[in-house]
């Protein structure tokens, strides 16, 4: 079967498409065939060494993924061939077949195929966690999502409009901020030519925003500090900038703010019973149809490479997807 492997650190362009011997089935686990896996920047991260979990060399990238149950061993129950699923990995997607654990399977709601399925877990998931779990976000209330044209962004935009917020969408570049209108947000700025604290208070009437969603860190962070209502939240989703953002107490303490980190893997690891919540919340809604998945790109998976480089190169919108098929 093929994969693509990582065998040195580096820039997307060390990975190379390889053939590999099918995994084992073990005991206790399902065989997937795996027609779609998306792509995600901690991709990127992880194959450039820069990503908090680092796995040992030679290894498959990617996050998650969706196909069908081709086997399953003798004492797995939850699952038959022929079911279909998505698949979360810490990594290894980016290849044919994957033999693992019942628990890192999802079944694939009715009417959403391979490549809206592959896109829905770490985004989703992600996004749930942060707005709902940890930010308590609240009808009426202004949100503001930084990197809002990207994966984990568009589906806090998503799940942020569906929750009763007012919307305001932060990106680079007009055609993003084009296509976030037209996707129905309350307000979008565009980063590159707008100072987004200002148009935050401008378009708030100078109150400022109740929920910030952050996953650039470096000067989003800190300039959402200076545009968050009182008893505001920065919710602190990831440093796509290349550098965390610094936290000056004192507008902290001035305007009862709070600062909220997340991993919202980390936290279902920690807790069995938060995980389940989420799992079954944002699989509830993607079955209902509620969920807008947006895929920008769709590419082979001998194209990999150039699969990280349209997020490296910020050329995506909502999210890239590789095809086995």
């Amino acid at each position: 079967m093929k994969a693509v492997l990582c065998h040195r650190l580096g820039p997307p362009s060390v990975l190379r498409l390889e053939e590999v011997p099918r995994p084992e089935l073990g005991k206790g686990e399902v065989r997937v065939r795996l027609h779609a896996a998306a792509v995600n920047f901690p991709d990127v991260l992880m194959v450039a060494g820069d990503y908090q979990l680092r796995p040992p060399l030679p290894f498959v990238p990617g996050l998650e993924g969706a196909g069908e149950v081709l086997e399953c061993a003798p004492d797995v129950q939850a699952f038959r061939p022929g079911d279909r699923v998505t698949v979360k990995l810490r990594p290894g997607t980016f290849q044919e077949e994957v033999s693992v654990a019942p628990q890192r399977l999802n079944r694939l709601p009715d009417g959403l195929d391979f490549v809206a399925g592959a896109a829905l877990p770490v985004a989703y998931l992600t996004a749930y966690h942060a707005l709902v779990q940890r930010g308590r976000l609240r009808p009426g209330e202004v949100l503001v999502v930084h990197g809002a044209a990207g994966g984990a962004g568009l589906a806090a935009v998503d799940l942020g409009r569906q929750l009763g917020a007012r919307v305001i969408a932060v990106a680079s570049g007009e055609s993003k901020r084009r296509f976030l209108i037209e996707y129905g947000v309350d307000g979008a700025i565009d980063r590159a030519a707008e100072n987004f604290r200002d148009e935050v208070l401008r378009l708030t009437g100078g109150q400022g925003a109740d929920l910030v969603f952050d996953p650039v860190g470096g000067e989003a962070f800190e300039q959402s500090l200076r545009c968050l209502a009182w008893g505001g939240r920065l919710l602190a989703v990831g440093f796509a900038s290349g550098r965390p953002g610094e936290l000056p107490a004192n507008y902290a303490l001035l305007k009862g703010a709070r600062v909220i980190g997340l991993r919202a893997g980390e936290a279902g690891r920690q807790d069995a019973t938060i995980g389940r919540q989420l799992n079954d919340a944002v699989y509830r809604l993607a079955a209902a149809g509620r969920l807008r998945q947006h895929v920008s790109h769709c590419l082979p998976l001998a194209d990999a490479a150039q699969a990280l480089r349209l997020l490296v190169d910020r050329q995506a919108i909502g999210k890239v997807v590789l095809r086995m098929d």
